[in-house]
């Protein structure tokens, strides 16, 4: 199908629009920008500086993709986004620019849900089938693993991890990272309980959930350190693969600095 873009928007003759892509009045899109086929962009969305979207994207008005990262120590490196296929981003949400610090990239998946006003920092990774709410903001350098999602108004601070298919209660202040299959919630957010809704949403097996839910006893209620936790697992025959990726997350985690395991990369 043929692309449609209004004559009220103001498109860079050097960006690079696939087919069927829809772009709406009072956007604007820059010279470096490659919009993959059938996104739809809406009114007033700004693509500005080198940014890549994949297809089937839909973006809607106030959406500015691709601005410098808010950083007073970034030196103006060419960084980029990265963006994949079929995912949301609601009213006002955005994206920066990575730096010269890591890759210079900031990138997200494909299949995320973005809403209104969330806001992705300077050379964040956000996997896929992440649903981040209303309000949400995560800081420079945050890496979001699949199947993560947070809930309104979360706060996320710089180097943090969210392990996959986690869950974050609203207004919590991550300030460490949330290990994968846990509910976390707080000031400062701490792991409450595994997400057992989304593990049964996501044909995790009884066996899984059943190890998980000991494995979460083990650490964080009996406290019985991380080496404990895996004998007795690996002694109740709960040493399962999802058990397995939990304790290895910790472990990084624990090596890290005030709870961060990339926190390592900001001392180097």
């Amino acid at each position: 199908m043929a692309t449609n873009i209004s004559q009220l928007a103001a498109v860079d003759a050097r960006a690079e629009i696939g087919d069927d892509v829809h772009i709406g009045p009072f956007s604007v899109v820059g010279p470096e920008v490659r919009i993959g086929r059938g996104t739809r962009i809406q009114n007033n969305v700004t693509l500005m500086g080198k940014v890549t979207l994949g297809e089937e994207n839909q973006i809607y008005p106030g959406v500015v993709i691709g601005a410098e990262p808010q950083d007073v120590s970034c030196r103006g490196i060419n960084s980029e986004v990265v963006i994949g296929d079929h995912n949301i981003f609601r009213e006002c949400v955005t994206i920066n620019r990575g730096t010269e610090k890591e890759e210079g990239i900031t990138s997200v998946g494909d299949h995320n849900f973005l809403m209104a006003c969330s806001h992705v920092a300077h050379d964040c990774q956000v996997g896929s089938h992440v649903i981040i709410t209303n309000n949400c903001l995560l800081g420079g350098h945050v890496h979001v693993h699949d199947y993560v999602t947070l809930s309104g108004a979360v706060a996320v601070h710089h180097f943090s991890t969210l392990g996959s298919y986690c869950f974050v209660a609203g207004v919590s202040a991550v300030r460490h990272d949330v290990p994968p299959y846990m509910l976390a919630e707080g000031y400062p957010a701490r792991p409450r309980c595994i997400n057992v809704v989304a593990l049964k949403r996501n044909g995790f097996s009884s066996e899984a959930i059943n190890a998980l839910a000991e494995a979460h006893r083990l650490i964080y209620r009996a406290r019985v350190g991380l080496d404990n936790a895996r004998e007795i697992l690996r002694g109740n025959g709960h040493l399962v693969p999802q058990v397995n990726h939990l304790l290895n997350f910790v472990q990084n985690q624990q090596e890290g600095r005030h709870g961060r395991g990339r926190e390592r990369r900001r001392a180097a």
